[in-house]
């Protein structure tokens, strides 16, 4: 065998080719856009969150030098009765007020996807309480439930019941943050509007035919269609239920009684009010991890009841 032919017998190794030209100008391009955001995360979102995981091990005060106290903070927190019992108001409040928020959103969607006179005035309407700051709605509310001028006792007098003080009553302040959450359901509403135009109509025209009526054609096509749309706004509104704050804070502070102190607010008043910055850091990784199990589970439970059409 000659020379040549063992030459030509070594498979060749391919060569490593650095990009073109454009090539990297693409990537230098795309990744300058990207810099505010990626900027942005690092810098208030990844690496807020790694500082506090270190932060939980530790005393600080926000003006002393934190002191390494390794899991007190843990073990203080699981033995916590207020911090137990806001854990419970935000279950509470997040058990009740999501599906109640569910069904009325789904029901106005399909009010308004039908053919009625000023459809999209109603539309606006009950979608304008999103654009309005949470703080301006929690004043609101705030006079909406006064015991002696708000307009929900002077309603509730129409029907010959008395005053009820909302805002007051430990029984009854949980209820009122319930009420006050149904404001906000106008994005849910405009979600489930857009489902609901999506669904052919083919499909209850020949349920029609085959004779069934509105009532089987909601619960046999509209549902089952529009669960990975009631499957999507309920983690949205669990999530977002779990992390309210500023009502709370501006209407009651977390009273009566505790009665409204949710997990974030008391999060809250250990870092900023007591200065318990490590113990508040403990919490918030122990809400963290309720929550995210919490969507997790759901993600699972879902297989058994969300209709995809793939």
């Amino acid at each position: 065998m000659t020379a040549q032919a063992e030459i030509t017998q070594i498979p060749s190794r391919r060569k490593f080719q650095m990009p073109s030209r454009n090539r990297m100008r693409e990537w230098l391009d795309g990744y300058l856009f990207a810099s505010p955001f990626i900027i942005g995360f690092f810098v208030f979102t990844a690496f807020p969150m790694i500082y506090s995981i270190w932060l939980s091990f530790n005393k600080w005060d926000l003006l002393s030098k934190p002191k390494f106290i390794g899991l007190a903070n843990f073990t203080r927190m699981l033995q916590d009765p207020v911090a137990n019992l806001s854990l419970y108001n935000s279950a509470y409040y997040t058990i009740l007020a999501v599906p109640i928020q569910l069904v009325i959103s789904f029901a106005l969607a399909l009010a308004l996807t039908q053919n009625i006179k000023g459809r999209d005035v109603y539309r606006s309407g009950f979608y304008l309480p999103i654009i309005v700051p949470l703080v301006a709605s929690a004043v609101v509310w705030q006079r909406v439930f006064h015991p002696e001028y708000g307009i929900l006792n002077e309603v509730l007098g129409w029907f010959g019941i008395a005053p009820l003080k909302w805002l007051f009553d430990p029984d009854l302040a949980k209820i009122a943050f319930i009420i006050m959450s149904f404001w906000m359901i106008g994005r849910q509403m405009v979600i489930f509007i857009a489902g609901l135009g999506n669904i052919p109509v083919s499909l209850h025209e020949a349920a029609q035919i085959d004779g069934a009526g509105p009532i089987t054609r909601l619960f046999k096509i509209t549902i089952p269609l529009m669960t990975p749309l009631i499957f999507y706004n309920m983690v949205i509104a669990i999530v977002n239920s779990f992390q309210t704050f500023v009502p709370a804070l501006i209407m009651t502070d977390g009273g009566p009684e505790n009665s409204t102190l949710f997990a974030v607010l008391n999060i809250y008043r250990q870092g900023f009010q007591y200065f318990n910055m490590g113990y508040a850091a403990a919490l918030a990784w122990e809400f963290f991890v309720i929550v995210v199990g919490f969507t997790i589970a759901q993600f699972f439970i879902s297989q058994k009841w969300v209709y995809y059409e793939q």
